[in-house]
Order: C-alpha cells, then structure tokens, then sequence
C-alpha cells in the first residue's frame, strides 16, 4: 500500500507555474513554519530509475523560497544563490518531505537552509541566498498556505 499524504494530514497545494509540472506538492504546519511533501512517481525519476537531482533542487528552491516569503512578511524574493549537497538517492513511492531554516535575514537579503528527507534518512541539504523584493502591489501569488 503507497502513502497517502492526504490521510497523514497533508493538504494538496495547487499548482502553480513551474511547480505545477513537478508536483504533486503537498503541505502542513510545522512547528512556526510549513513542511512541504512530495511523494515520488516514475515521472520525477532520471534513467537509473531514483528521484531526479533537478526535481530535488527544485524542491529546495521552492521549499526555501517559500520560507523566506512567510519570514519576510510576504515579501517577493528570487534566488541568488542554491547550493546543493545529495547526500541519498529517494526511490518510487517514497514520501520527500522538505523544510526551510532562515539562518540571518537581512534588509535586502535573507539566508536560509533546506533539508529534504524520507522519514529519518537525509535525502538533500542545501543553503542559498534570497534577494528580497520591492512589495509588488495587487494579488499574493496563488499557492502560498500563508
């Protein structure tokens, strides 16, 4: 029987741009922040039949991203910087889970860290560097649980 995010407490995010091509993507509260999940089908795998270094990457981006708009008060911000250590292959069926960590926020920039994993084993770390944006007046973007 494959996991079943919605009956673990997991809701579906919609999909939006890019990230609609890569998901499913689900989340849920953690803690002060949100945990973001993923569980792996044979479209987010590369030839050697495990989980895609883009799709975790992207993953990351997304993860860290989002974090730094809810600790940024909403605020847009883009990546500057994305470093990425693959420390463990994720196979078909397994659930990712991701988590974001501001280590400084600064007046125009915000540095954070990433961590993907499945259940207890290390998948994918990372740390990057955030530029923050202008607020942009009109619409929040579409699929932010904040």
């Amino acid at each position: 029987m494959s996991f079943d995010p919605e009956a673990a407490g997991w809701s579906r995010r919609p999909p939006v741009g890019f990230s609609g091509h890569t998901g499913p993507y689900w989340s849920r509260p953690d803690g002060d922040g949100w945990a973001y999940g993923l569980l792996v089908e044979k479209h987010h795998l590369n030839g050697h039949g495990i989980t895609h270094g883009g799709l975790l990457m992207t993953m990351l981006d997304n993860t860290m991203g989002l974090t730094a708009w809810n600790a940024t008060g909403q605020k847009p911000s883009v990546t500057m910087q994305l470093n990425t250590h693959f420390v463990a292959a994720a196979h078909p069926g397994e659930f990712l889970e991701a988590r974001g960590e501001v280590v400084r926020l600064a007046k125009s920039v915000i540095f954070l860290r990433g961590q993907l994993t499945v259940g207890d084993r290390l998948v994918a770390a990372a740390d990057g560097i955030w530029k923050v944006l202008a607020a942009r007046p009109g619409p929040k973007p579409e699929g932010d649980p904040a």
